[in-house]
């Protein structure tokens, strides 16, 4: 026999949904904590692009917009002059794998990935109050239409249903997805670029 208490069924259940947050990536929403206290506006400059696809740091930046603007805590500026803060960063990859393939060998799931760099500075300091080098993010999705799960939470965000998909050519339908997917991962990884900023870790 143990000479350990066994834990409560509450405890236990505490404990699972800690482990389950954390393994999935979930953050809280960001306090801002880390942030000058007087800091209210912030410039976003445009992010550098270190990738061969065109224009994929401009889709990024409108996401991090997005997320800034939604926590309240900054209000997004158009000019440095104007701003406490200036974010800056660099797209340092953004790639689709394959992950699983039929039995003809044909892709039928791929997984998008991105890494960015960024920087933040305190304007009226002059310094750079946090950074990093390594921002990561990464997203599964399907290729063709035989591997569309219609009730996951995923693919209930996007606009198309599952009936249209039955009217879309093969080459329509890894282009949807693709996009699908990619919007996602871009919109994750914009949230946890926020929520690094605002908490400083």
């Amino acid at each position: 026999m143990s000479r350990y208490p066994r834990p409560s069924k509450a405890l236990a259940l505490a404990i699972g949904a800690a482990l389950f947050f954390c393994g999935c990536g979930y953050h809280f929403a960001a306090s801002g904590d880390a942030l000058p206290k007087n800091a209210q506006t912030i410039y976003v400059a445009r992010f550098g692009n270190l990738t061969r696809i065109t224009g994929v740091n401009d889709q990024f930046m409108r996401y991090v917009k997005d997320e800034i603007a939604s926590h309240d805590r900054l209000t997004i500026v158009d000019s440095p002059d104007a701003a406490d803060l200036e974010l800056s960063g660099e797209v340092r990859l953004s790639n689709q794998t394959p992950v699983n393939f039929n039995t003809a060998l044909e892709p039928t799931n791929y997984k998008n990935t991105m890494v960015v760099s960024a920087v933040l500075k305190d304007l009226h300091a002059g310094k750079v109050i946090w950074s990093s080098h390594t921002i990561a993010g990464s997203q599964n999705g399907p290729a063709v239409a035989q591997t569309i799960v219609d009730t996951t939470p995923s693919f209930l965000q996007q606009n198309l249903r599952s009936g249209n998909y039955a009217h879309m050519t093969d080459l329509q339908t890894s282009q949807a997805q693709t996009e699908m997917t990619q919007d996602q991962m871009m919109q994750k990884l914009a949230a946890s670029l926020y929520t690094e900023i605002a908490e400083g870790f």
